[in-house]
């Protein structure tokens, strides 16, 4: 299989093997006017498996939160003029903003229209995040919207 190179864009490499199409859906990607490339079970020395996803789109405003948040570990390259100009490595960040929903019928993130869902990170090991008005618990596990 041949996929092109990007020339101007953002490539996610390093994704756990079958966790391309959530980061596509939490990202946003669908809703993107661009070329978009997901690659999956790729062979990886490092991961055995892993996925790859590649937006051709030079201005695109990616959320380091939500890749941290999904499956961290993710190698974010930006590309300008065929070039890798800069690469990052994402991590668990200590707290996400409208990224989940609080699981809590009686928090008032649930009763009130326009709070924002804040969560902080808890437990790095677990991957436990509390809600900042109720601390309800929220393991990881990514609520759809």
């Amino acid at each position: 299989m041949n996929i092109d190179s990007i020339q101007n864009g953002i490539v996610l490499d390093h994704i756990t093997a079958g966790k391309a199409m959530l980061i596509y859906k939490y990202l946003g990607l669908d809703e993107l006017d661009c070329s978009v490339a997901i690659i999956k079970n790729v062979t990886s020395r490092k991961m055995g498996r892993k996925d790859i996803l590649k937006i051709d789109h030079p201005d695109y405003d990616i959320n380091l939160d939500v890749l941290g948040y999904v499956d961290p570990g993710i190698s974010v390259s930006f590309i300008k003029d065929g070039n890798t100009v800069e690469k990052k490595k994402v991590d668990l960040p200590d707290q996400i903003v409208n990224i989940v929903k609080c699981k809590n019928p009686r928090c008032i993130t649930t009763t009130e229209q326009g709070i924002k869902q804040i969560f902080k990170l808890t437990d790095r090991v677990k991957r436990t995040y509390r809600c900042m008005y109720c601390e309800a618990e929220n393991q990881g596990e990514v609520i759809h919207w």
